[in-house]
């Protein structure tokens, strides 16, 4: 463990030296000016906790041939919103049967909600110095150390907020398992039965919001690249990416139902595996429609940050990504409270339909006890993080973010 943190901090002390440049360039700076040249597209290390762990989950799935031959022919598969919309009646019923699904799911909304304000506070703690220099320099050199900070912040953001959302995503598949098994479904049921999985949950979506997060910062507009070749090179990278990305979404798809059943991390990707390849087709439709539906939603909070800034009399890059909140969490309501649980009680159904083809049964822990150490490690990681934000000027944090 200890050889994978330093190989990957090298790696983020090569990578960190673009980030502000390209975060200021894209934030402050009209892309539409030809005459300055945009910064280097950064490119962000994995992590060196899980990622590498379930990496054989993505190569696996990325083998079949559905996925090859969206890669070898730069396409991307066409999706179909009633592959999800028709999975509504059982999530909905069994949603207003047991309310604490939507419970949970407006706790995952306050959870990235929060995470998303903690994030954006260091924004606040950079200089306006600092980030119209590095909007000067084009070498990417400027914010070198600011930039570091910056990007083990956000992992230690994303991290945080993991824990709570591995738990409650959970919670929302242990009350599908217990209605399947004619069991009452309760808060306290439900987080008896997620809690000995926290370490799994835990690092399961930390490394799931890593990869999203890295995804989401391809999917935005990176080089100022001008000539038909630049832009069809742009296009197959963001096709292979893209092409990547759904078979990690895809494989994973078993990963938390699995969990949920008691397996350990590996052995809950090798059984998502198995999973995915005997029902690759609906789970696949499944996961392209309700992308999809998310693209609309994200396109809303994406123009509505848009109009929101420009109202702005002067722009400051803390200022603007605060008020971003606005229609990103508004956005992410609707995905959260309303489009999740659909997706995550169908795969966990679909999950339960599998065990039965199999001849097995889900077998729910109920050990707390066996989540004490994953507590411990989240409070030490949340106390981290309050040492960080009270008394960064004492720690000389706010002197490192300021030097240019």
């Amino acid at each position: 463990m200890f050889k994978k943190f330093t190989l990957w901090f090298i790696d983020l002390a090569i990578w960190s030296k673009d980030f502000l440049s390209w975060l200021n360039y894209w934030a402050i700076e009209s892309p539409n000016d030809s005459k300055k040249k945009a910064p280097k597209r950064p490119k962000m290390p994995p992590s060196p906790l899980s990622i590498n762990q379930l990496r054989f989950v993505q190569e696996e799935i990325a083998e079949l041939d559905e996925v090859k031959q969206q890669i070898e022919t730069e396409s991307q598969p066409k999706a179909d919103r009633k592959d999800f919309t028709k999975n509504i009646g059982y999530a909905l019923s069994l949603g207003l049967k047991e309310k604490e699904i939507f419970f949970f799911a407006l706790m995952q909304w306050l959870c990235i909600g929060l995470a998303y304000l903690l994030w954006v506070q260091m924004l606040g703690w950079i200089p306006d110095e600092v980030w119209e220099a590095a909007a000067e320099d084009e070498s990417g050199a400027v914010g070198f150390i600011p930039g570091i900070i910056l990007i083990l912040w956000s992992f230690m953001c994303v991290g945080v907020v993991s824990f709570p959302i591995g738990i409650l995503s959970s919670c929302m598949g242990v009350a599908h398992f217990l209605t399947k098994q004619g069991r009452p479904s309760t808060v306290a049921a439900c987080l008896k039965i997620s809690l000995p999985n926290s370490w799994s949950l835990w690092l399961y979506h930390w490394a799931d919001g890593w990869i999203t997060v890295k995804q989401i910062l391809e999917r935005l507009p990176k080089d100022n690249d001008e000539g038909v070749f630049f832009k069809i090179r742009r296009w197959r990278r963001l096709v292979k990416t893209e092409a990547l990305y759904y078979a990690w979404k895809v494989g994973s798809a078993g990963v938390l139902p699995s969990i949920i059943t008691g397996n350990n991390l590996i052995k809950s990707g090798q059984e998502s595996i198995y999973f995915v390849k005997d029902n690759f087709k609906e789970i696949g439709k499944l996961r392209l429609a309700y992308s999809s539906i998310c693209w609309i939603v994200g396109i809303g909070a994406y123009v509505g940050t848009f109009l929101i800034l420009t109202f702005l009399d002067e722009f400051d890059v803390f200022k603007a990504y605060l008020l971003a909140c606005i229609p990103i969490v508004a956005s992410l309501l609707i995905v959260i409270l309303i489009l999740r649980p659909i997706y995550v009680i169908t795969i966990c159904n679909l999950y339960s339909d599998y065990l039965i083809s199999k001849g097995r049964t889900a077998d729910l822990p109920e050990n707390p006890s066996a989540s004490v150490s994953a507590l411990v490690f989240f409070a030490g990681l949340c106390l981290a993080i309050f040492v960080v934000y009270y008394f960064r000027v004492q720690l000389g944090l706010m002197d490192l973010l300021s030097t240019v």
